[in-house]
């Protein structure tokens, strides 16, 4: 393990890493030892009882968070021109399509949400490649390839977010910002952790919230009491 610097041994020492808190304490917890000097994200890590190499367990999902993320999202909306003034009025950051597809295979990825229409799957998906490892890549699933673009941006505005197992069972995803008030963070955590059960693929056998973890940008993780936080 990489040597730890002073301030992570003043975090580790403020807590003890054995014990598994309820989601209200680790809130606090997490406040307790972050030591960034700037705004430190809040983020979950859910442990599942699911194998994501298997289609049928495969866990994503979108949640629009009571409390949104805490950050600016930079939305471009990927249309025909029939729906640039609909993705204008909702307040896309960028918006039009064949100038934008030439710009991403150049390697520019300057956004945080892609949303498009069905009618311009083709032409997106030879992007995959570049949009895929970012999480950038527009999905009927989380409501990102849709007709009603103003309203997917709006959604996106507002604090919506996607999520996805990793190959790890893992689902990881930030829900708001360490100077949040903990009546916020809980709100937004719980939105998740709900979500995430109502999204429990019917081939999971066993347990399937395993464990949860929650932290800061730069903090140690701090362990969740699952049942409690799950009721």
């Amino acid at each position: 393990m990489a040597k730890l610097s002073k301030k992570q041994k003043e975090a580790f020492a403020k807590f003890d890493k054995a014990q598994v808190y309820s989601l209200e304490d680790a809130i606090k917890v997490v406040k307790q030892i972050t030591y960034t000097k700037f705004d430190s994200s809040f983020d979950i890590d859910v442990r599942l009882g699911v194998d994501p190499r298997k289609a049928n367990q495969m866990v994503r999902g979108s949640v629009t968070l009571p409390h949104g993320t805490g950050k600016t999202v930079r939305v471009l909306v990927l249309c025909t021109p029939d729906k640039e003034e609909e993705a204008k009025a909702a307040g896309a950051d960028y918006y039009g399509l064949d100038e934008y597809i030439t710009k991403i295979k150049g390697g520019w990825t300057d956004v945080d949400v892609i949303i498009t229409m069905p009618s311009c799957m083709p032409k997106i998906g030879a992007l995959g490649r570049i949009l895929g490892p970012r999480g950038l890549m527009p999905n009927p699933k989380t409501g990102t390839v849709t007709m009603e673009v103003g309203k997917a941006v709006q959604e996106a505005k507002a604090g919506k977010i996607d999520f996805k197992v990793d190959k790890f069972g893992i689902i990881h995803t930030a829900v708001g910002k360490v100077s949040f008030d903990d009546v916020k963070l809980l709100e937004n955590t719980r939105e998740v952790l709900q979500t995430i059960i109502k999204l429990k693929p019917s081939a999971a056998k066993g347990t399937y919230v395993k464990s949860i973890t929650v932290s800061s940008t730069m903090s140690p993780g701090v362990k969740v009491d699952t049942k409690a936080a799950t009721l």
